[in-house]
């Protein structure tokens, strides 16, 4: 379900002053997060963070594509470790 059109997306301040900052500055150290909610603004792109998945930071460089999305859906929770496989039949 999506924000409505009144509120607007919902971006963390403090992340967007430290984006801000290091685009001034010219650094390109990523930013750690632990904010999966945050929507992607155009400001954030060709950025890195490393986004917190519940266990370890996942580093995301963040594309045009992205903007809209939010940083969480970059950074998966769960670890597929497959199928088991099926017993053959004799």
């Amino acid at each position: 379900m999506s924000r409505s059109m009144k509120k607007g997306p919902y971006v963390d301040e403090v992340l967007f002053n430290k984006v801000a900052r290091l685009r001034d500055t010219g650094a390109n150290t990523p930013v750690k997060v632990w904010n999966r909610a945050c929507t992607i603004v155009p400001e954030f792109v060709g950025q890195n963070f490393d986004v917190h998945n519940g266990k370890t930071f996942i580093r995301v460089y963040v594309t045009e594509d992205m903007v809209g999305h939010k940083l969480g859906e970059f950074a998966p929770t769960r670890t597929f470790r497959s199928h088991t496989a099926r017993e053959v039949k004799k």
